[in-house]
């Protein structure tokens, strides 16, 4: 992972246009390809990204003060992030390795539990593929497949938040790379969800479930697909 702080200002090209104002930033450009743009407040939100695939090209620039033009490409759509440098005031990289994941508590361990004994609580005809399905960026909660022998990936969560849906959509990214997976959608399923981690779900494809912790215990009743 390289970390830069630099004052900066950044344009975003794409289906739409964003404008940062110059101003001290921090860069985060990570291993697995991303960049995120964040602020000293916004705790982990960034104030914007770019998902991988993408490139990132560093030139000289000497118009208005500035020192250097950063240009971040997406390897699908082509849409850019344009950083004009002004001043870099820190720059260093650290080898970060590969991360444990993180370890859920003994709810969320336990829905995983039983929802993988139980898929079908998803939906009749369903099959496990596997928990905790390995990747690059770490294990999926549950692959599964549909009725239609479909790939699904599903995220769980005690309480479903935004960086839950941030998250499953990063899988997602990388397992439909993959072709004896691709195309795989993805479910998030939590005891509650927030409303805006279901509008930002909704948005990117992605299903919702509410999960009953009681009723799958005793599989009394299947949970909610929204």
């Amino acid at each position: 992972m390289r970390l830069v702080i630099a004052r900066c200002s950044v344009d975003y090209a794409g289906k739409l246009t964003a404008h940062l104002p110059m101003a001290p930033r921090l860069v985060l450009i990570k291993s697995d390809g991303s960049v995120s743009i964040h602020a000293d407040d916004r705790a982990y939100k960034p104030l914007n990204w770019m998902n991988p695939p993408c490139s990132l090209r560093e030139e000289p620039y000497g118009e208005n003060g500035a020192i250097a033009r950063w240009t971040v490409t997406h390897g699908k759509s082509g849409e850019r992030l344009i950083l004009t440098i002004e001043e870099i005031l820190h720059d260093t990289s650290h080898e970060l390795g590969l991360d444990p994941g993180l370890q859920k508590d003994g709810v969320e361990a336990h829905l995983q539990e039983l929802l993988a004994e139980h898929i079908t609580t998803l939906g009749d005809g369903w099959s496990l593929i596997r928990r905790e399905y390995p990747t690059a960026i770490g294990p999926v909660d549950i692959l599964c497949r549909d009725a239609d022998s479909a790939t699904v990936a599903v995220e769980i969560k005690r309480r479903g938040e935004i960086d839950g849906v941030e998250q499953l959509t990063r899988y997602l990214e990388l397992l439909n790379r993959d072709p004896h997976l691709a195309p795989v959608r993805g479910i998030f399923a939590a005891q509650e969800i927030k409303p805006q981690a279901r509008v930002l779900a909704t948005d990117r494809g992605i299903n919702c479930v509410t999960l009953d912790y009681d009723a799958l215990r005793g599989i009394e009743h299947e949970g909610t697909l929204f």
